[in-house]
């Protein structure tokens, strides 16, 4: 047993792997969406790099280190 379950976490996943899913589950409704709910083979390789920018962005946003303002001097 994952010890995520232990800790109240039902979905057994850290915040960044929640994070990620979100991301990669908000595209892909985007993506259906801008396709009339149908993918051919031919479209997966743009929807898998669309899904890679959204990732990129969460990992991004992650990694970035808060700005400081003046107030934090």
């Amino acid at each position: 047993m994952d010890d995520a379950y232990t800790v109240g976490d039902p979905d057994g996943l850290s915040p960044l792997q929640r994070e990620i899913r979100d991301a990669v589950a908000r595209e892909l409704h985007a993506q259906f969406a801008l396709r009339a709910d149908h993918l051919d083979l031919a479209d997966l390789p743009e929807v898998a790099y669309q899904v890679t920018l959204g990732v990129d962005r969460v990992l991004t946003g992650r990694l970035t280190p808060p700005r400081r303002t003046s107030a934090g001097r």
